[in-house]
């Protein structure tokens, strides 16, 4: 096995190369531009005004004020600003991440939706105006979590577009015949993305044809949105994106701000640009919703596992049935025969959720990997064991097998690195004033794949360019499309440049679901081999390339290629589309396939004070071909690291009356810091999974997965206390 300590991990077998990532010299020197730095000729600024309650309807606007400043251009509100053609939610065929149109009607729906929009000549004149306009509403008693009155709950089965909850075998029958079970409810908060790069929309018009500077994780899905947001034809409708400063989930889907701003600089008839404020990014995009869970867990008297309930609420807008829906992962985990789920969805007074770093499994697969923890200490044996015992090689709801699964060898390399041998009892190791707890949980995310095209162009002097209009979220998606051409023409990676976030380019898939590898790579991989075709399959180098140029009497040879995962049918029709899938009415199940992992937790609690730290963390992780191990490592770090975060800082903070977001800044809500972070070990396993696109499985989610569960278990052993109740706060290890 390799060493993943060194700075520079060595690739072990069935790994590509650690290569440094081939934009970082622009990105550390700040020659890179983001989507808000690129220049515009005269442009107009504008300043979003969001509404003070979370329900009500607004009587009318004092504008007086903010008018009589120098330099004000206009505003807008939903009293003249032209409607927009409907758009759907994301969810259910559409793009927006909030179906609500925040400046169509006198309506207010949520905390912090845009009610108006300054347009003026500098940012500064823009926010000055805006804090002197008066907003008379009149206001209704919001529903603002998932237990406050006046919410209601629909089956996600019934409203949510494709979702069917897990059943296998006879639960009821298996409960009652279980000889050891564990029934416990647990939840998870509301979370903010919090990426560096704000929320930001440029948007210029030369005649009838616009160019939109926005980050996003998806630039054919916005293309297609704001055509259809301003019933325009998509080909008039470019968007230009090629780096994004973070996102985590948070741009993956159109919202009503593109749309908005680019109505108002039609109007204007000059380019406006808005950079939305941090606050404001915590009600005009998505966010994590906040789930609550109710599990029963049955084994036999040897420990194996008979019986699993998993009932999930989770917390929506009234207007969109967004799903979460990780019954998908915890019901597959391991070898219960006997299974049933039910997700539910409760609508409150709220902006819609949306996408967060492995939205699906964060939140069931901590319920899950609790429980599972609690049921192993009833039946006496040790949680790594317990886990080896109910391992299964193929899915309990369907019978089929997973492509590979390596979870045991994950907790057997994890075990060892962290010398989970030397645990003691609960309770029953210190380290001076604190008390120590060693924890552990399984970690899964699903191998997924979209429809993905790309081109690529060859020179003779041995030179290629890529182009594909997938995006780099600062995983390190360029330099993996750069070694995937470099490797497959055997030249050096120096020798390519890789170009993205264009939809001018080929279209690509969404940056969410780690699966940009596995599904841009296919469409490079794809076009690479079109152009080796060309000189009969087998590429010749130095002199006998430019000869073979010659020829072939071109300059260059230029290819594209679609790809598109195996049982997929029309997936690139649908990928020029915009839609973020490649499922069909009636199409095949895809491949089951998962990335597994094991991670282990050392913390600290104080005895008296009940402070926590987290001084060590291992990570030990199967996801298929590692194409760079330096990238991957950093990957799974960032999302140990995260899953630290989501265990004992963060949580947006509801105002339970108002319905309104309290600490929505990130002087309040609570991130690691580094001091917050001391030891963190990755390892990466070799796995050969033949039957993945790519042989490679998704990492930048995997590592964030089951941490949380970890440092719950380890807390437990610390103290003997069971927090079931995200974040582990000093508050409740004192109740």
């Amino acid at each position: 096995m390799a060493d993943y300590t060194a700075p520079v991990p060595v690739p072990g077998r069935n790994m590509g190369l650690a290569d440094p990532r081939i934009e970082a010299r622009s990105k550390v020197t700040g020659s890179l531009l983001y989507a808000s730095d690129t220049p515009v000729a005269n442009p107009a600024y504008a300043y979003l005004v969001t509404s003070a309650v979370a329900l009500g309807t607004i009587r009318g606007f004092d504008l007086a004020a903010a008018k009589a400043l120098p330099g004000v251009i206009d505003i807008f509100t939903h009293e003249n600003l032209p409607k927009r053609t409907d758009v759907k939610f994301a969810g259910e065929g559409g793009y927006v991440s909030n179906s609500h149109d925040p400046l169509g009607s006198a309506d207010v729906v949520h905390d912090g939706q845009i009610v108006a929009v300054v347009v003026a000549e500098t940012y500064e004149i823009a926010r000055d105006a805006a804090n002197r306009i008066g907003v008379d509403y009149a206001v209704q008693t919001p529903s603002a979590t998932l237990t406050s009155r006046g919410t209601t709950t629909d089956d996600a089965a019934k409203v949510a577009k494709g979702w069917k909850d897990k059943e296998a075998g006879n639960f009821a029958r298996a409960w009652e015949k279980a000889a050891v079970t564990v029934e416990a409810d647990y939840s998870t908060p509301t979370q903010h993305h919090n990426p560096i790069e704000l929320f930001t929309t440029t948007a210029v018009w030369h005649g009838d044809e616009l160019t939109l500077y926005e980050p996003s994780q998806f630039v054919w899905n916005l293309k297609n949105g704001v055509a259809r947001n301003l019933d325009m034809p998509v080909d008039k409708v470019t968007v230009v994106n090629p780096f994004v400063g973070g996102a985590f989930g948070s741009k993956g889907m159109m919202t009503q701000r593109t749309g908005i701003i680019a109505r108002i600089a039609k109007i204007v008839g000059r380019p406006v640009k808005l950079v939305a404020t941090r606050d404001q990014s915590y009600t005009i995009a998505t966010y994590r919703a906040e789930t609550s869970h109710h599990i029963k867990l049955g084994a036999d008297k040897n420990g194996r596992l008979t019986a699993l309930s998993h009932d999930g609420w989770e917390l929506t807008s009234r207007n969109d049935p967004y799903k979460v829906g990780g019954t998908e992962a915890t019901t597959q985990m391991y070898a219960i025969p006997d299974v049933t789920s039910k997700v539910r969805l409760v609508r409150a007074d709220r902006n819609t959720p949306g996408f967060m770093r492995s939205p699906p499994e964060i939140p069931y697969m901590f319920a899950l990997e609790c429980a599972i923890d609690e049921l192993a200490e009833k039946c006496g044996i040790d949680p790594v064991e317990f886990r080896r015992m109910n391992d299964t090689q193929k899915s309990p709801i369907t019978g089929e097998r997973f492509t590979s699964r390596h979870l045991v060898e994950c907790f057997d390399a994890g075990a060892k690195a962290f010398g989970w041998s030397r645990r003691g009892a609960v309770g029953a190791m210190r380290d001076g004033d604190w008390l120590v707890g060693w924890g552990t949980a399984a970690t899964c995310y699903p191998a997924n794949t979209m429809p993905a095209t790309a081109r690529v162009r060859l020179s003779p002097d041995g030179h290629a360019r890529v182009q594909i209009a997938a995006h780099d979220v600062g995983t390190g998606a360029t330099t993996i499309m750069g070694q995937i051409a470099a490797e497959a023409f055997g030249i050096p990676l120096a020798n390519v440049t890789v170009e993205m976030g264009d939809s001018r380019l080929p279209p690509g898939p969404v940056a969410g679901g780690s699966q940009t590898t596995a599904s841009g790579g296919s469409a490079v991989k794809a076009a690479c081999d079109k152009v080796i075709a060309k000189f009969g399959n087998r590429l010749p180098t130095g002199d006998a390339l430019v000869a073979a140029f010659k020829k072939l009497n071109v300059g260059v040879v230029e290819e594209y290629a679609e790809w598109a995962p195996p049982k997929s049918k029309g997936g690139v029709a649908r990928l020029y589309e915009g839609q973020m899938s490649g499922g069909a009415e009636g199409e095949e199940k895809p491949l089951l396939a998962f990335a597994y992992g094991a991670e282990f937790v050392e913390v600290h609690v104080h005895a008296r004070t009940k402070e926590i730290r987290v001084p060590r963390i291992t990570g030990a992780f199967a996801a298929g071909r590692i194409m760079n191990p330096r990238t991957a490592r950093s990957q799974l770090m960032g999302g140990l690291i995260w899953g630290i975060s989501s265990a004992i800082h963060e949580a947006t903070e509801i105002d339970p009356k108002r319905a309104r977001y309290v600490n929505d800044n990130l002087s309040e809500y609570l991130i690691p810091v580094n001091a917050d972070i001391r030891q963190v070990e990755v390892i990466m396993l070799s796995e050969t999974d033949d039957q993945v696109p790519m042989g490679a499985k998704g990492i930048g989610e995997l590592g964030n997965v089951g941490t949380n569960a970890a440092i719950a278990n380890a807390v437990y052993h610390a103290t003997g206390k069971r927090i079931r109740d995200l974040p582990i706060t000093i508050d409740k290890l004192i109740a």
